[in-house]
């Protein structure tokens, strides 16, 4: 997979992939993921990249060009790519959307920054809008790097255990169960005496009735979603 990133302020995505499963997802050559400094293309010599909004009001918003030219260079002569823009008004992140990003060979973000970026850009480049929240970052570079953890992470190889992902919470629309280990009392709290049986068939039914109570407790709108099979 090939990863783009438009970003203001690149330096804030350099310590999220360069730990941990991200990093050793580059290492693998199972994705690559490219930095591009938006200021480097700015109208002018001081790297302008924004401009007071048409109409009034407090905020500055992004200019077209300096995007426009930078995504004519990173999709010039490629068409299976999809351009991402994280802003808070776009669909909300979920384990499904992560599931379908991760198939994608070619993905290019838009970070987002003041007020956001000229309306014409988004009708003319923008494929997908991603928002992680009901809230309002600073920019768009921590939303997007939410978003790349949570794909990268179900591509096969990413991480040791490939079946772990599959258990996860939300996949099946269900929070996971709790989880224990080592050691088996701990300041007098027992592991359930059902994980030290050894039954697997009668752990993956206690794990499963798990999963189902605390998403009834915790989630119920994804608990009336699994209901209905939605």
């Amino acid at each position: 997979m090939q990863i783009d990133i438009i970003t203001c302020q690149p330096e804030l995505l350099v310590s999220p992939f360069s730990h941990s499963i991200l990093k050793r997802a580059q290492d693998k050559g199972l994705v690559q993921i490219q930095l591009h400094d938006l200021r480097k293309f700015g109208i002018n010599s001081y790297g302008q990249i924004d401009d007071y909004a048409y109409g009034g009001g407090a905020g500055m918003v992004m200019r077209c060009e300096p995007l426009d030219v930078l995504l004519n260079q990173i999709t010039k002569n490629k068409t299976d790519f999809l351009v991402v823009y994280m802003t808070p008004d776009g669909q909300t992140l979920n384990q499904k959307l992560s599931n379908q990003l991760s198939l994608r060979k070619h993905i290019v973000i838009i970070c987002g920054h003041y007020k956001g970026i000229d309306q014409r850009i988004r009708d003319k480049w923008v494929d997908l809008e991603i928002s992680i929240g009901d809230y309002v970052l600073t920019g768009g570079e921590l939303a997007a790097a939410v978003t790349i953890d949570s794909m990268l992470r179900l591509i096969p190889g990413v991480i040791s255990d490939e079946t772990s992902a599959l258990t996860d919470s939300f996949q099946d629309d269900l929070l996971a169960p709790p989880v224990y280990t080592r050691p088996p009392v701990f300041d007098g709290r027992e592991v359930p005496e059902i994980l030290l049986s050894g039954h697997e068939k009668k752990i993956e039914e206690w794990r499963f009735n798990q999963s189902i109570e605390r998403t009834k407790h915790r989630r119920p709108d994804l608990y009336v979603k699994w209901t209905l099979g939605e």
